[in-house]
C-alpha cells in the first residue's frame, strides 16, 4: 500500500530545499502545504533563515504562527518571491485543479502575487484528465443555488460542501463551495470562461498556467518538472 503522507512530505521537503534566506513567501493550504510550513520552521530555527511570508487561509496563518514564521500582508508587500501549494490534480499541460483544503480564492491571490510558484504533490495527483477530482467553484450564499441551477445544465453532479458538523462550509471569505462531479473536463480554458460568466460566482478550481515547477512525490524519490509555456509533462 502506497505511502501517500510520505510522498506528500518528500515532495513538501524537496518544494522548501528551493527556499532562500531574504526571501518573502507565499504559504499554501492543504496536507502537503502543512508539511512544507513545518519544513520551513524548521529550516528558520535551524539555520537562522530570515523571512517573511503571507498565508492563504486562516488554517495556514495558524500553523506558520506557531513554527514561527513572520508573517506580513499585501499591505505590506506587493509581490512574492516564491508560493509553494498543493494541488489536488495536475494534467500534462501542468493546468490544474485546486480548492479541496477550501482555499482557492486566496490561493489565486498569492499565487498571482508571486515571482514563482511551486506545487508539491503526492504521486496520485498526476492525472491524464482533469475531472475525477470535484471541481470546486466558490459562490456567494445568496445565489448558490442560481449558480448550481446553471451549473447543472452542463452536466455533471453538483454538491453543497458542508463541514463536520453537516453544515454549509464557510471559506474564510465568507462564501461557499459547490463541488462539481465532472468525470473529465475536455477544455479547461472553455470551461473556465463559462463559470466566470455567471453572477454570483466568486472564483473556482481551475488553476491555468501558474506553477513554474511542479514537484510529485514517491515512495523513494520525488520528479521535479519545470513548467514554461508550452512544455509538458512525461
Amino acid at each position: 500500500m502506497a505511502d501517500y503522507e510520505g510522498e506528500k512530505r518528500r515532495a513538501a521537503e524537496a518544494a522548501v530545499a528551493f527556499v532562500r534566506d531574504g526571501m518573502t513567501l507565499g504559504l499554501g493550504t492543504g496536507s502537503t502545504a502543512t508539511y512544507a510550513i513545518r519544513r520551513i520552521g524548521e529550516r528558520i530555527r535551524r539555520e537562522g533563515l530570515k523571512l517573511r511570508a503571507v498565508p492563504s487561509s486562516e488554517r495556514s496563518r495558524a500553523l506558520a504562527e506557531a513554527e514561527g514564521i513572520p508573517l506580513v500582508t499585501f499591505a505590506e508587500v506587493k509581490r512574492l518571491d516564491l508560493t509553494i501549494d498543493g494541488a489536488d490534480e495536475v494534467d500534462p499541460a501542468f493546468r490544474m485543479i485546486k480548492g479541496g483544503g477550501g482555499a482557492l480564492l486566496r490561493e489565486r491571490v498569492v499565487a498571482s502575487a508571486s515571482e514563482q510558484v511551486i506545487i508539491a504533490c503526492d504521486s496520485r495527483k498526476k492525472v491524464a484528465t482533469l475531472g475525477a477530482f470535484p471541481l470546486p467553484v466558490e459562490v456567494m450564499p445568496f445565489a448558490w443555488p442560481l449558480v448550481q441551477e446553471q451549473l447543472a445544465k452542463r452536466g455533471g453532479r453538483l454538491e453543497l460542501r458542508r463541514d463536520a458538523a453537516g453544515q454549509p462550509f464557510i471559506t474564510d471569505g465568507q462564501h461557499v463551495i459547490l463541488d462539481w462531479h465532472l468525470g473529465r473536463i475536455e477544455d479547461p480554458e472553455r470551461l473556465s470562461q463559462q463559470i466566470r460568466r455567471l453572477p454570483g460566482v466568486v472564483d473556482h478550481g481551475l488553476f491555468l498556467g501558474y506553477p513554474n515547477v511542479v514537484i510529485f512525490g514517491h515512495e523513494d524519490r520525488v520528479e521535479t518538472f519545470n513548467a514554461t509555456p508550452g512544455d509538458r509533462l512525461l
